[in-house]
């Protein structure tokens, strides 16, 4: 797609914020690139510049520039998209869990970014990027996960697929289940935190908080459902996380919310006071995910526990093994 598109909003779609609308339509666009979009006025509905909260109405025209993710930009000659390199191709295979003719099912480690950025050089759209050049089409993110969480992704191997995907993760017909280690233990021990989040600018970059009394036109409804599996009282706990919703950071600044901010999170006040002998890393992992295939039949899978998360495991004496592969 190198050209605009005009999209007409359904009867159905009538009442969806803008954000929405776009995560059904283009998953692989985040919010940040879509506020750069808006904020330029490349995005425009029934003619007019637009937020990404604005609400739409049916009938309206969505004006959609060209993407900068397409597979190739029209200022982008082919010879400059070069196929992946033996090392680039070893970790990408490192990654697959699974794989047939519509979707990768990946395993993406710790501390590799999913986009790239303007410090960002090795991310994970780049190593599809390279993909594409093989493929003859690039391989799209449906969805996303944050550099230091590691875990299930789900990446598309054609744009009409992760349009398809796309329009699944909206309607809340993909299960996921992510495991963590948090400082404290959560009272109760099982529980659902809706707390709306909005974006603060901070010296070390970006973070989500509670919104507040006046800011409810710029927040973001997130709901997290969690449960403590096990603990290591007063340190830490295991706890079992299902969002609802899927916003940025929504499962850290949530845990953060509730005073059991999960260890290793050096945005939520997870570095302070770690455990002798604990990696000093994010303890997040987007355990299983769940979902209907675009074509046929249900996708139902399992990541195995990185090893900074297996060696805090055994330091509190938690026990994964309890769990057979597709449980928990």
């Amino acid at each position: 797609m190198n050209e605009v598109k005009r999209h007409v909003v359904s009867a159905e779609e009538a009442g969806m914020r803008l954000d929405r609308w776009f995560k059904v339509h283009f998953p692989q666009v985040t919010f940040a690139y879509l506020n750069k979009l808006t904020r330029t006025g490349q995005v425009r509905v029934g003619g007019a510049r637009a937020k990404t909260n604005t609400r739409l109405e049916a009938d309206q025209e969505i004006r959609v520039p060209p993407l900068a993710f397409d597979t190739r930009p029209a200022d982008t000659p082919k010879a400059d998209v070069k196929p992946l390199t033996p090392q680039e191709r070893r970790l990408f295979d490192s990654m697959v869990l699974f794989e047939d003719r519509d979707i990768f099912v990946l395993d993406k480690p710790s501390g590799l970014a999913v986009q790239g950025g303007s410090k960002t050089h090795h991310h994970l759209d780049g190593l599809l990027m390279g993909l594409g050049a093989e493929l003859g089409e690039r391989p799209l993110l449906v969805h996303r996960l944050d550099r230091d969480t590691s875990g299930i992704i789900v990446i598309a191997k054609r744009r009409s697929i992760a349009a398809a995907l796309g329009k699944l993760f909206a309607t809340r017909a993909v299960k996921k289940t992510y495991w963590a280690v948090v400082k404290g233990v959560p009272k109760p021990a099982q529980g659902r935190i809706e707390v709306a989040l909005i974006k603060a600018k901070g010296p070390e970059g970006d973070r989500m908080r509670a919104s507040r009394e006046g800011e409810e036109e710029d927040e973001q409804r997130a709901v997290t459902f969690y449960s403590v599996v096990g603990k290591a009282p007063p340190v830490a706990a295991w706890v079992s996380l299902k969002p609802v919703t899927g916003r940025q950071h929504q499962l850290r600044a949530h845990m953060a919310h509730i005073g059991t901010p999960i260890m290793g999170d050096e945005k939520y006040g997870g570095l302070d006071d770690m455990p002798e002998g604990m990696d000093r890393k994010l303890h997040l992992h987007a355990r299983r995910i769940i979902f209907p295939h675009p074509r046929e039949g249900t996708i139902d899978i399992t990541a195995p526990l990185p090893d900074h998360m297996l060696k805090s495991f055994a330091l509190f004496g938690f026990d994964a093994s309890r769990f057979e592969e597709g449980e928990g």
